[in-house]
């Protein structure tokens, strides 16, 4: 059995534990308030974007339309979106899981050539690909130290240049998309070339355009693009607060689970030392009646 000092020291540590993750907690809740009503208010606006970009790709030439040309997927660009920190459950180790297994299970000829490359966003997905050999392009990394539209239409630009000029043939993103505080669901979205809109879906919608089709497309595509990547960064970053907020409070409360078995553990060698003293006080006591 464990002494009383060893056991108070446990307490004393738990206790320190437990203050520091209900602190966490509350930070990652008040940073879930802003992160969650930004990707709230942006999800429908990028949704009406993405399908403008659909309906009018779709009455392009081929020559213009490059963004949605489907080639031969030879070489591929991943965007693999996890946090900069832990502590925030299963959610970096579910992104790299999936972009492993999306590696492993659709690209294993591309990769065998060298041919994917990661782009990681996020300190934790930089670290992990860059350890394990993988091509990765670390310019981007700490796109969540400000997370702003600026900051990603950059990024965005890089990609679909990189992507027209036909260094890549296909990028698909990973990332988390936020459902709610206790659920975070791993999306696996392709970004560029863009999908065409499904036959059930396409909207014959009567659009006049001022001033030409062609200008109206040339302005909108990048635009969409990069609302689209903005949409995905936010959905993640919301998630990332959820999840650790989620995972503070589970921490809270088995530091407090804890802190009963070691008090029960305390009260029960604090007893067990008095009970001893007293049997030896009393072996002592009869001991000199004996002499």
């Amino acid at each position: 059995m464990a002494s009383l000092k060893e056991v108070k020291t446990r307490i004393t540590s738990v206790i320190s534990t437990q203050q520091i993750t209900k602190a966490m907690k509350m930070v990652a809740a008040a940073k879930l308030r802003k992160s969650q009503d930004r990707i709230i208010q942006m999800r429908p606006f990028a949704r009406k974007m993405t399908g403008i970009l659909q309906n009018l790709s779709s009455g392009m030439s081929d020559s213009d339309n490059w963004f949605s040309k489907a080639r031969a997927a030879e070489k591929i660009l991943i965007i693999a979106m996890t946090s900069d920190r832990g502590l925030c459950g299963s959610f970096n180790s579910n992104t790299i899981k999936g972009t492993v297994r999306l590696i492993q299970e659709k690209y294993a000829a591309q990769n065998a050539k060298k041919n994917v490359s990661i782009m990681p966003v996020g300190k934790k997905a930089f670290e992990f690909f860059t350890k394990r050999g993988y091509p990765v392009m670390g310019d981007y990394a700490n796109l969540f130290h400000s997370l702003s539209f600026d900051g990603v239409a950059e990024t965005a630009n890089f990609v679909m240049e990189a992507f027209r000029a036909g260094k890549f043939d296909k990028v698909e993103i990973v990332y988390n998309q936020f459902k709610n505080v206790a659920t975070q669901i791993l999306i696996t979205e392709q970004y560029l070339p863009v999908l065409p809109v499904a036959t059930d879906k396409k909207h014959n919608d009567d659009y006049i355009f001022q001033p030409n089709h062609a200008e109206i497309m040339t302005g909108l595509i990048p635009k969409s693009l990069k609302v689209q990547l903005f949409k995905t960064l936010l959905d993640s970053n919301a998630s990332e607060n959820g999840a650790r907020m989620t995972a503070m409070d589970k921490a809270t409360e088995n530091a407090g689970e804890i802190l009963k078995d070691l008090k029960l553990t305390y009260n029960r060698t604090r007893q067990a030392a008095i009970t001893k003293e007293i049997l030896e006080i009393v072996a002592g006591a009869e001991a000199l009646k004996g002499s």
